[in-house]
């Protein structure tokens, strides 16, 4: 099962990355001010993660 680390980088800015079951990281995010937004940011992925894939190639 896949999991969300939240974390500050290296700027003191939060972020959060998506990691596979098998620990491989499949996506990172924007940095955010406030841990709050962070939160948001993963919840905004979490509910839109079923959307429609548009192939733009």
């Amino acid at each position: 099962m896949g999991k969300y680390e939240l974390y500050k980088d290296a700027g003191s800015q939060y972020r959060f990355r998506l990691k596979a079951g098998n620990g491989e990281v499949i996506a990172t995010s924007e940095a955010y001010t406030t841990k709050a937004a962070a939160q948001k940011g993963i919840a905004s992925v979490q509910a839109n993660a079923s959307s429609d894939t548009v192939d733009l190639t």
